[in-house]
C-alpha cells in the first residue's frame, strides 16, 4: 500500500470512528435523560401535582384500573386491526367497517370509563386542597393555549 492510499484509509476511519462516538454518545444521552420528556397521559399528569406518596397511590390506582380492562383493550385493537383488514381488501363492505369501528369505539370508550371512575374514587380520598391541586391541573391542560406570536 502506497502513501496516498494509507492517509485515505486513515483519514476514513477516523471519520467512521467519529461517527460511532457521536452515535454512542447520543444513545447513552437519550437513555439517561430522553424517558424524562415523554407526555405522559392525562389522569398521571394531573397526579403529579400531588404530594409524592399521593401521587404514586393514584398512579398505582390508575394503573390497577388498566390492567383490570387489559381484556378490553386487547378487544378494541382487534377490532382496529379488523377494520384496516377491511379497508385493505379490493370491495369494502361498509357494514362490517362500521361495525368493527363501532366495537373499537364502544371498547375504547370503556377503558376510558374505567380509568375515570378509578380516578374519581381515589379522588374521594383526597383533602379538600389535594383535590383543588387536581382539579386546577385538569383545567390547566385543558385550558386554550394563546397562539405565538411572531
Amino acid at each position: 500500500m502506497n502513501d496516498t492510499g494509507f492517509r485515505r484509509l486513515v483519514i476514513g476511519l477516523l471519520a467512521l470512528n467519529t461517527f460511532l462516538l457521536a452515535a454512542v454518545l447520543g444513545g447513552a444521552g437519550f437513555y439517561l435523560y430522553g424517558g424524562r420528556n415523554q407526555v405522559p397521559s392525562r389522569l398521571p399528569l394531573a397526579g403529579e401535582q400531588l404530594p409524592a406518596q399521593e401521587r404514586k397511590a393514584f398512579q398505582t390506582a390508575l394503573a390497577d384500573a388498566r390492567r383490570e380492562v387489559r381484556p378490553v383493550q386487547l378487544e378494541a385493537r382487534q377490532a382496529r386491526v379488523e377494520a384496516a383488514a377491511l379497508l385493505g381488501k379490493p370491495e369494502l363492505d361498509a357494514a362490517a367497517l362500521s361495525d368493527a369501528l363501532r366495537r373499537a369505539r364502544e371498547a375504547e370508550l370503556a377503558v376510558r370509563a374505567a380509568a375515570e371512575e378509578s380516578a374519581a374514587r381515589f379522588a374521594s380520598g383526597l383533602s379538600v386542597e389535594q383535590r383543588r391541586r387536581l382539579a386546577d391541573a385538569l383545567i390547566g391542560r385543558e385550558a386554550p393555549k394563546t397562539p405565538a406570536t411572531k
